[in-house]
């Protein structure tokens, strides 16, 4: 199980990096509200399930602050790439099971495999929001299946 969820959470890096360097390159939608809004609102939950998995501090009301620029939001992806590929990579399949629990759902917890799957599909759902917001506004989105990323695992492309 751990190497899928290692499997996944690489892909998700690498598809996050393309639909980001597809809107940069395409000025209508580097410079639209409300797919940077959506691409920030990918970021803050990715930032809160990893969070809530390494039990360190969230803080809500500074995530919530959407960046003025595209360039500022891809930090925060970078950043937060790095973090969760260190964080899986020294996971133990041992620690998938640990109980999490968050105050947003409350009455139910969920093991650290259920947080890595909510939030690798969380993010696909709304990359598909954002590869079709982008080609609404004249961008080509970049090709973002797992099944094709598999062929030669590329790491996230930030630059």
């Amino acid at each position: 199980m751990l190497t899928l969820l290692r499997d996944l959470i690489q892909h998700k890096w690498s598809a996050n990096a393309g639909l980001l360097k597809a809107v940069a390159q395409h000025k209508p939608s580097n410079e639209d509200d409300e797919l940077r809004r959506l691409l920030h609102h990918i970021l803050i939950a990715n930032r809160f399930w990893l969070a809530l998995s390494m039990e360190s501090a969230f803080d809500e009301k500074k995530e919530s602050t959407v960046p003025q620029t595209l360039d500022a939001l891809t930090a925060g992806y970078r950043e937060t790439c790095g973090r969760e590929l260190d964080w899986i990579s020294n996971l133990e399949e041992t620690n998938l099971a640990r109980r999490l629990e968050t105050p947003y759902i409350p009455g139910i917890s969920f093991s650290v495999a259920e947080a890595v799957m909510q939030v690798c599909m969380h993010s696909h759902g709304h990359r598909a929001q954002g590869a079709t917001r982008l080609r609404l506004l004249g961008g080509t989105p970049p090709a973002m299946d797992f099944i094709l990323w598999l062929k030669e695992r590329p790491a996230p492309c930030w630059d």
